[in-house]
């Protein structure tokens, strides 16, 4: 049950990230399809290839393509709805993306009985995954490597689940809630990890 709530709210949030991106870029309309795609399953494919799971099982997820198709043409359809709103949207469908998938590539990896260190590496690169393949599709600097907090929260998400500190149902929709909090503070107070406020400029 945990696992499916999970794709249903990642795979969509992605999915509308991607897309949004792609009106921001003015892509047309298959490059927004392509850039919602691989938004939604490029972080599940790499943490496939990561642990070991056959790629091929993306393809046996044909309820969450057809959520992901829905969710980009809802975008597609209504694009003046997002309007000059539109960096708001993606930070917010990205931080519920990125706290989803987090969760879940983190729980996927701890029931495989992959120890603590595979399990932060797992949740990481699930998390991040898609949004980065996005972001350099879209020719855009990938959010993990600028100077704000990002990768930090699913790091966070691996430690908690990967050492066992929270394992029931309920505590994981509470982190869920309490990563997306965090991803938007960080964000609105402009919280990173910048070594660079004191280096001369060249």
């Amino acid at each position: 049950m945990l696992w499916d709530v999970l794709n249903i709210i990642g795979i969509p949030a992605f999915a509308i990230s991607g897309a949004i991106v792609a009106l921001e870029e003015k892509y047309d309309l298959f490059g927004l399809y392509v850039l919602g795609f691989v938004t939604a399953f490029g972080g599940g494919i790499i943490r496939n290839v990561l642990i070991g799971v056959p790629v091929t099982d993306l393809w046996k997820q044909g309820n969450l393509m057809l959520a992901a198709l829905i969710a980009m043409s809802i975008v597609a359809l209504f694009p003046y709805v997002w309007g000059n709103r539109w960096r708001k949207w993606i930070l917010f469908f990205d931080a519920v993306g990125l706290s989803s998938f987090g969760i879940q590539g983190a729980l996927f990896a701890h029931k495989m009985g992959h120890p603590l260190y595979v399990v932060i590496v797992a949740s990481v690169l699930t998390g991040i995954g898609g949004g980065v393949i996005r972001d350099l599709l879209a020719g855009r600097k990938p959010a993990i490597l600028r100077d704000e907090i990002y990768a930090i929260w699913c790091i966070m998400i691996g430690v908690c689940v990967g050492s066992g500190w929270i394992a029931s149902e309920i505590g994981l929709y509470t982190l869920l809630v309490i990563i997306v909090i965090l991803r938007m503070l960080s964000v609105h107070y402009h919280w990173n990890l910048s070594i660079y406020r004191n280096y001369p400029s060249v």
